[in-house]
């Protein structure tokens, strides 16, 4: 009931996650990702423990598939679980256990991987990954969220999503987007259209925050003069 991307753009070095379900909610507990290390995302019986248990891996210098060999062997319940990594090298691993309901697939691309359960074809994740692909010059969030829509149009899930998230992580320890639509009929177009409105505003949020003297008033914004 869950599909999902990770990527990374290589021009830029950012990495993101983007993923959408038929339960409320899926950003507070599925994807994970840190600046310079990789993202991760964890679904089916979800145990949002083990993105951030990867991406620690990550730190101590392990790959994206040294990451998730350790992360499904310190798992006692590896068999419910589906994964997907990836490093700040673009190296990635996917994880599907052997009680993953449903249809599900995975696949592995250029700086990026998906992962599906109870969907309505096991190709949606190869449909995701060439959406990705497609266009390497593109902002990473615009990318992602291509690849979720491939998916959708690829038969998307058995039920109607209701809940989607993007993140993406760039130079800071905070995120550059986290957009999340908690429960919303059409969630992957809500989605792009909190980033349409987003976008403008992402680098002039990150200036605030590490350089304010350099910040500026958001647009329509009025200032007291003194």
């Amino acid at each position: 009931m869950t599909f999902s991307l990770v990527g990374r753009c290589a021009r830029t070095g950012m990495l993101g996650a983007v993923v959408t379900t038929s339960a409320i909610a899926v950003g507070a507990r599925c994807p994970s990702a840190r600046a310079g290390l990789g993202a991760a995302l964890t679904q089916h019986r979800t145990d949002p423990r083990l993105g951030p248990l990867a991406l620690d891996l990550l730190a101590h210098g392990f790959t994206a598939v040294e990451a998730m060999q350790a992360v499904v062997a310190a798992t006692p319940h590896r068999h419910w679980r589906q994964l997907a990594l990836i490093d700040a090298a673009g190296r990635t691993a996917v994880y599907s256990g052997a009680n993953v309901r449903g249809e599900k697939g995975e696949a592995q691309g250029r700086d990026c991987a998906a992962i599906a359960n109870i969907v309505r074809s096991a190709s949606l994740p190869a449909a995701m990954v060439a959406a990705f692909e497609k266009s390497p010059d593109r902002p990473l969030a615009r990318r992602l969220l291509d690849a979720l829509e491939a998916g959708e149009a690829a038969g998307g899930e058995r039920q109607p999503v209701v809940s989607a998230a993007l993140l993406v992580v760039h130079r800071e320890s905070f995120p550059y987007v986290d957009l999340r639509v908690d429960d919303h009929a059409r969630p992957i177009a809500e989605l792009g259209r909190l980033w349409s409105i987003y976008e403008p505003e992402a680098e002039a949020y990150v200036v605030r925050a590490v350089d304010p003297e350099r910040a500026v008033p958001p647009p329509g914004m009025k200032i007291a003069q003194p």
